[in-house]
């Protein structure tokens, strides 16, 4: 059975790979993603969406809110209506998105291969049952969304304090009060199974935040690489899109626990890696380290290798933090009285959180290519009135873009409103120094260097990936 999207044009056809999107920001990026291909998109393109869940139910359930949403959008958007003209049919726009789904578990080594090897070598099906069976030729977009948070709570006394001192936009932007949960340890039979005993040297441990934050995804875009590659250079770059957060500082990460098992929080420590693999992956200093991941056997015909951006989501309302029902209500309240009193970071809602992701995932590549966006932490900005628009963020040891400036360098900031530079930022924020640019470069090499040590460990236990080859 060919494909609903067969007979458009190769160029017209635009393959996403979402993770974690049954829920909170997830879903909302993968609402967004319709939204704004429809809108910005040719009448007769098709896109391919493709959320990952860890179950079939939930993979029912996700593409059948996002089919609804699909179906809400094509039939009240203006927009659509006044580019298609008089003769508009609300269903011309739902058959050119197609949403597909494959089960994925970010914890589990075996799920991150063997949904890869069902993406580039197996065949795909929307689980509602009305598309069984297509191949996917090719990914544009990887879109790494799917993550655990690990706390247990709130220090009330820490909140006090901080709130007391630098004020609640601050607070609520940069919380210092977050009581993580010790770092739990994978199982590592479950990935090795009768294997396990077989093994003169057992891979190393994985801890389950790291593992879901940034190391499954790790291995899955490695994996991935013959469906993000290209063959040419004038065919368009895959892109890999991974999600960080605001709130997180050199202090986050420590190299003699690089996964947190003993003393950082373990969230903040795994979205500093994820900041400086994204940054670094293509500096002087790194490439040594990096090069191995992006060569891997399987994509060896393709040397156009996909492209890293960073985004995050602003300060959005979602499950991941554990609280009581009404002690969320007063947060959800605290976050939009943050953005009233001035703060650009309180996007509050899942659908206007998801604006950077979606704007990296469907822009232009020369538009990218001109803000050299692949050295840039994307954050979701929002003004009071709930604008949504993809904002600059200062990264500890990096800045805005990596580039050491004059202590005069904020006057050439040419944004405007809340995408000024020196709006929102941390209250102890220092400019950057080259000093810091150089140990922040170091830092992305020591990361790659773990990050490929364990890799490459567990390749060769599983008989997985490149050590398959």
């Amino acid at each position: 059975m060919a494909a609903p999207w067969a007979e458009a044009a190769s160029h017209e056809q635009f393959f996403v790979l979402l993770t974690g999107a049954n829920s909170g920001v997830g879903l909302g990026i993968g609402q967004r993603i319709i939204d704004e291909f429809l809108a910005s998109r040719s009448l007769s393109s098709h896109l391919i969406l493709i959320p990952t869940t860890r179950s079939v139910s939930k993979s029912r359930d996700t593409v059948q809110a996002l089919r609804t949403h699909l179906q809400e959008t094509a039939s009240t958007s203006h927009q659509l209506r006044s580019r298609a003209g008089p003769d508009y049919d609300p269903q011309s726009a739902v058959s050119r998105v197609h949403i597909l789904s494959i089960q994925l578990d970010l914890c589990s080594l075996r799920s991150i291969y063997d949904a890869a090897k069902q993406l580039i070598h197996g065949q795909v099906s929307d689980p509602t049952g009305l598309i069984e069976d297509v191949k996917i030729p090719r990914l544009d977009a990887a879109l790494f969304n799917a993550g655990i948070g690990g706390w247990s709570g709130l220090d009330w006394f820490g909140f006090a304090k901080q709130f007391f001192e630098v004020g609640l936009v601050q607070s609520c932007t940069f919380p210092a009060f977050k009581k993580a949960l010790p770092a739990a340890v994978l199982d590592q039979h479950k990935f090795l199974g009768d294997k396990a005993a077989d093994l003169k040297t057992q891979p190393p441990e994985l801890a389950e935040v790291f593992m879901a934050n940034v190391f499954g995804h790790y291995v899955l875009a490695h994996e991935l690489l013959p469906l993000l590659s290209r063959s040419r250079p004038d065919e368009p770059a895959g892109r890999v899109i991974w999600t960080s957060t605001i709130d997180v500082s050199h202090e986050h990460l420590s190299f003699s626990d690089f996964q947190a098992r003993h003393g950082n929080p373990p969230y903040e420590s795994s979205k500093r890696i994820t900041d400086l693999i994204c940054l670094t992956a293509h500096l002087p200093g790194v490439e040594k380290a990096s090069a191995p991941y992006f060569a891997s056997p399987a994509a060896a015909d393709k040397p156009v290798k996909p492209r890293f951006y960073l985004s995050h989501p602003g300060v959005v309302c979602t499950p991941l933090f554990p609280l009581h029902w009404l002690l969320y209500w007063g947060y959800y309240v605290a976050m939009y009285i943050a953005r009233w009193l001035g703060s650009p970071w309180h996007p509050v809602e899942p659908y206007l959180g998801a604006c950077a992701t979606a704007w990296l995932a469907l822009a232009d590549q020369h538009t990218l290519d001109g803000l050299r966006a692949d050295r840039v932490k994307w954050g979701t900005s929002t003004s009071r009135s709930g604008h949504a628009a993809p904002k600059k963020s200062e990264v500890d040891g990096w800045g805005w873009d990596g580039n050491v400036t004059s202590p005069d360098g904020a006057k050439e900031d040419d944004g405007v409103g809340v995408l000024r530079r020196a709006v929102g930022r941390k209250w102890d924020a220092r400019d950057l120094t080259e000093e810091k640019r150089a140990q922040f470069e170091d830092d992305g090499r020591k990361c790659w260097e773990e990050l490929e040590r364990l890799r490459t460990a567990w390749e060769k236990a599983l008989g997985e990936g490149d050590a398959s080859k």
